[in-house]
C-alpha cells in the first residue's frame, strides 16, 4: 500500500521547477506629473491654506525619484464624493462602491496581456491567485475576475486580502507551490491595486507621516502565468522560481501599518523602515544563496519592490551594490511610483524587457541567478531566488 501511495504522490508532482511563462501589466489612463502633484493634492483636499505642510509635501514629492504616477481617481470623482478628500471623514462605503468594480477590471486588463503572451487557451488555467489591499468584499475580486475572463468554473481560486506591498512576492511563493505540487497546473497570478483611492486623505499637521504614502502610492495591476514542465515549442520559459521564503523582521511592527476603517486605509510609514530592511536583508540573502555558493550580491540580478527611494538607497549602501543593480526597480519607481503588491511584478517585467532590448542571452541582464524581494507590513520580507532562462 505504501508503494501505491508513493506512486500516486509522484504522479501528482511536476518534474521541473515552477516557471514564469508570461507577464502582463496595466495602469489607469489618468497620469499625474509628480512635479505638480503637491499643488493638485492640496487643492482637491481644500488644504491650500496649510502653507508649511504643503511646502513639506512638495519637498517629499521632489525627493521621491518619481516622475509620474497613474491613478483611477480624478477630480471629477472627488467632486462627486467629497468625503474621500476630507481628513478621516466616513467614506469607506463610497470607496468600496468604486473599488468593487474597478479593482477586478484593472486586474483583467493585466491578466489578458499575460494570457495573450502565454499563447495558450485560458481554459488551460487551473488556478487563480488574486491579491489586493484595495478593499474587501464577499465574493470578491477572484470571483469577479473569473467571470470577467470567462475562466472555467472549476478553476481553483485563492483570494489574498490586505497583504500590503510584500504581496507580489507572496503570490509567487504560493504559485510555486501550486505549480510544483499539481502536475500540469497553470497558475494565473493577479495583483491589482488602487492604492491611491483606498488610502487618499486630506493632509493634517497631527499625522505628517501619512504624507509619505500620499507622495508614493499609485495604481496598477500585474499578472503572471506560472507552471512547471514547459510544453516544448509552445510555452516560453522566462524565470524559474528556485527557492522562496518569507521573513518577519524582529521589533519592526511599528514601521509600516495600515488601519482599514470607516475613513478608508490610513497608512503610516515610520522613518525607521529603510534602516530595518537594510539591516536584515543580507542574512536573508545568505540563507537563500548559500546552497548555490553565491555570496557576491553584485553577481546576481535584482528585482526589488520599489517601496521608496530611501529603502533602495539604504539597501544599495548596506550591500555595496553597484548603481546598475537596482536600475530596473528605480525605472519602475520613476515611471509608476509604488503600486503596492503589483509593483514587484512590474519590476520583473522591466528586467525581462531590458534584457530583450539589450539583446542579452538571458532574461536577467545576462546573468543566470537573481533575487526578487517584496517588502511590506510586519515588517515582512518575501524573497524568491530566480534562475533566468536563456533567451
Amino acid at each position: 500500500m505504501a508503494v501505491i501511495v508513493d506512486e500516486i504522490r509522484r504522479a501528482q508532482r511536476s518534474m521541473r521547477p515552477a516557471t514564469v511563462f508570461a507577464i502582463g501589466t496595466a495602469n489607469p489612463s489618468n497620469c499625474y506629473d509628480q512635479s505638480t502633484y503637491a499643488d493638485y493634492f492640496f487643492r482637491v483636499t481644500n488644504s491650500e491654506h496649510k502653507i508649511e505642510l504643503k511646502e513639506k509635501f512638495k519637498r517629499m514629492c521632489d525627493g521621491s525619484m518619481i516622475k509620474k504616477r497613474h491613478f483611477h481617481s480624478t477630480e471629477e470623482i472627488f467632486l462627486k464624493n467629497p468625503s474621500i478628500c476630507e481628513y478621516k471623514a466616513p467614506s469607506f462605503n463610497v470607496r468600496q462602491r468604486i473599488l468593487n468594480v474597478e479593482v477586478p477590471k484593472l486586474g483583467k486588463e493585466a491578466a489578458e496581456k499575460a494570457i495573450n503572451e502565454w499563447g495558450q487557451s485560458k481554459s488551460k488555467i487551473t488556478h487563480l491567485v488574486f491579491c489586493t489591499t484595495s478593499g474587501v468584499d464577499i465574493p470578491w475580486a477572484d470571483y469577479q475576475l473569473t467571470k470577467l475572463l470567462g475562466l472555467d468554473p472549476s478553476v481553483k481560486r485563492f483570494m489574498m486580502y490586505q497583504q500590503g506591498c510584500f504581496g507580489g512576492g507572496t503570490t509567487l511563493r504560493l504559485a510555486k507551490d501550486l505549480a510544483e505540487n499539481n502536475k500540469g497546473a497553470r497558475v494565473l497570478v493577479v495583483c491589482s491595486e488602487l492604492t491611491n483611492l483606498i488610502s487618499f486623505h486630506a493632509p493634517n499637521e497631527t499625522e505628517p507621516e501619512v504624507l509619505v504614502g500620499q507622495a508614493l502610492f499609485s495604481d496598477g495591476a500585474s499578472a503572471v502565468i506560472v507552471g512547471s514542465d514547459p510544453i516544448i515549442n509552445v510555452e516560453k520559459p522566462l524565470f524559474e522560481l528556485i527557492f522562496a521564503t518569507q521573513t518577519l523582521l524582529p521589533d519592526s511592527g511599528h514601521a509600516l501599518t495600515g488601519d482599514l476603517n470607516e475613513a478608508g486605509l490610513i497608512v503610516k510609514i515610520h522613518k525607521d523602515t529603510p534602516m530595518l530592511i537594510s539591516k536584515n536583508i543580507e542574512r536573508i540573502l545568505v540563507e537563500a544563496f548559500e546552497p548555490l555558493g553565491i555570496s557576491n550580491w553584485n553577481s546576481i540580478f535584482w528585482v526589488s519592490h520599489a517601496g521608496g527611494r530611501a529603502i533602495l538607497d539604504q539597501i544599495e549602501l548596506k550591500l555595496g551594490l553597484k548603481p546598475e543593480k537596482l536600475k530596473a526597480t528605480r525605472n519602475v519607481m520613476r515611471d509608476y511610483g509604488n503600486m503596492g503588491s503589483a509593483t514587484v511584478l512590474f519590476v520583473l517585467n522591466e528586467m525581462r524587457n531590458f534584457s530583450t532590448r539589450e539583446g542579452l542571452d538571458t532574461t536577467g541582464e545576462g546573468l543566470d541567478w537573481g533575487v526578487l524581494f517584496g517588502f511590506g507590513p510586519g515588517l515582512t520580507i518575501e524573497a524568491v531566488v530566480l534562475h533566468s532562462v536563456s533567451v
